[in-house]
């Protein structure tokens, strides 16, 4: 599968710690993790992914699984990972969560530690995710916006900050309809439930108090199989590092600095 486009979100230096982020389903990186990326205290290089035919990165309609993701991000991110001498950190949300999972399990030793935001081992059901794939064929991306604003945003959030909600959702309706299914088919596979104690490196699992799609209780399963943490945002659903950049760069902050472990 063709890599995704990399953006440097936040450029501490060579000698900053390396944080690389990814997005969840039908988001852009950077307005996904943007404010957050500048809320951490740093000295920190953040850099972002895009998922095909979303954000920057070009359509790629082709069958692929979170384990190609996972290996085409890490083949992407190669030259910004050899500028720095200490292994990175990964964070990703829901989707780009399951590709931390997976980075986790086939390059453990190579990464410092993963953070699975909004996210989990498993998430969904097959017959639903292939059944949105369908749809999404059919229709097009602009018929998942109004039910993803309900489920990626906390009440109030599309209140107090529209312009981030606004992009978000934009760029959800001009995503590549069949990037997009391709993405949904990827999720209806994946299952790393019987994997999680084969990650050995540190883990923080952080979901939304509001997020119905990967609630609490998903985190605490990731948490409990890899020997990691779990934590809760409160005021967020399941786009966190939008909702609540200040908070979930805390408990980054704190997860970079090893002072959780």
């Amino acid at each position: 599968m063709k890599q995704p486009t990399v953006s440097l979100l936040r450029d501490d230096g060579p000698q900053a710690v390396l944080l690389i982020v990814g997005p969840s389903l039908g988001t852009a990186v950077t307005p996904l993790w943007d404010a957050c990326a500048r809320a951490l205290a740093g000295p920190v290089t953040v850099v972002g992914w895009d998922l095909p035919g979303h954000g920057r990165s070009v359509p790629d309609p082709d069958p692929f699984t979170i384990a190609d993701l996972a290996t085409v991000v890490w083949s992407a991110t190669s030259a910004v990972r050899e500028e720095h001498s200490a292994a990175p950190y990964y964070a990703g949300v829901s989707l780009g969560g399951t590709v931390g999972l997976q980075l986790a399990i086939d390059h453990g030793t190579e990464l410092a530690g993963v953070a699975p935001v909004c996210s989990g081992a498993k998430i969904g059901t097959p017959e639903g995710w292939h059944d949105r794939a369908t749809l999404v064929r059919r229709a097009g991306t602009p018929v998942m916006v109004s039910g993803s604003a309900q489920r990626w945003f906390a009440s109030g959030f599309l209140e107090r900050d529209p312009g981030t909600g606004t992009t978000l959702l934009n760029g959800l309706q001009h995503t590549d309809k069949e990037s997009y299914a391709a993405c949904c088919e990827a999720l209806a596979a994946f299952d790393a439930r019987n994997s999680l104690s084969d990650i050995r490196i540190p883990v923080l699992a952080v979901a939304g108090d509001h997020d119905e799609v990967t609630p609490l209780s998903f985190a605490e399963e990731i948490a409990a199989g890899t020997n990691g943490q779990a934590a809760l945002i409160t005021g967020a659903a399941h786009l966190a590092p939008a909702e609540q950049p200040a908070a979930v760069a805390a408990l980054l902050d704190t997860f970079l600095t090893k002072e959780i472990r």
